[in-house]
């Protein structure tokens, strides 16, 4: 059986102004993928340009993370936004990362959904769908990330679109392989060595165990590509990514950047 890709990907550029982390270096040094902030949920022009830059400068890829249009709240809030109207916020969100992408001298290579639009698109059917037309009228080739199993994994494959399995290293799990609410006291995995070794688990079995001892299903058999995620604000992060990356070079799997041609 031939083995998945596998990828490492962050989220990064989420400032606005004054605020944000100046020099995401460290971070994007460790991972192979780079989740941008579009502008809706953070980033402006300023960041998504110097965003850009350094990530072509490592030759991470860059993908489009979009949310619902909810700066205030981080985009961690749920918006009743209709579907037509999210379809066309998506591809704005898009378009905006590809020029930037493309004056650092590279290009937006897979989608991936941010915060409270991520969550719900996986229960909420025609948020779900909006995300995948929208990716599908930009450009049919970009992968989109996205848990298997959920709504936007299953009309992602109806579409013939390519969904690539998302696992979470650093986030806690619900008995039916979701995220638990970061409110939970289990919601975070902030020791290296321990998060790195559940997410090769992940990768080797398709199983995690949940906040509550439920071994639950996190990936499809013979999965053709994973994407796991390290977030950019959890403590440690960078020793987490590390430590990642290490584990699963120990076990033979190279970590890739995502959907480059």
């Amino acid at each position: 059986m031939t083995a998945p890709k596998v990828s490492i990907n962050t989220d990064v550029g989420e400032g606005f102004g004054v605020w944000g982390v100046p020099d995401e270096s460290p971070l994007l040094k460790e991972v192979t993928a780079a989740n941008v902030a579009c502008g809706f949920h953070a980033g402006d022009p300023d960041i998504l340009r110097r965003t850009c830059d350094t990530a072509a400068e490592l030759g991470v890829s860059l993908g489009a993370q979009v949310s619902y249009r909810d700066l205030a709240g981080f985009g961690r809030r749920f918006i009743d936004v209709p579907a037509p109207s999210l379809v066309n916020d998506i591809v704005y969100q898009i378009g905006a990362l590809q020029a930037f992408a493309r004056i650092s001298g590279t290009e937006v290579t897979y989608v991936k959904a941010h915060g409270a639009l991520y969550n719900a698109a996986a229960r909420h059917e025609g948020h779900a769908a909006a995300i995948v037309e929208a990716v599908g009228l930009v450009d049919r080739s970009l992968p989109v990330l996205c848990q298997y199993g959920t709504w936007v994994w299953e009309f992602a494959v109806t579409a013939g679109l390519t969904p690539h399995a998302e696992i979470f290293v650093d986030r806690g799990y619900t008995d039916q392989g979701l995220l638990v609410a970061r409110s939970h006291p289990g919601a975070l995995l902030v020791d290296p060595g321990a998060a790195a070794s559940r997410a090769w688990e992940m990768v080797d079995t398709g199983k995690v165990v949940s906040v509550d001892g439920v071994r639950a299903t996190v990936l499809p058999e013979r999965a053709p590509a994973v994407a796991l995620c390290v977030h950019s604000d959890t403590p440690g992060a960078v020793a987490i990514a590390r430590e990642t990356r290490a584990t699963l070079e120990r076990n033979g799997v190279a970590p890739a950047p995502i959907g480059a041609r």
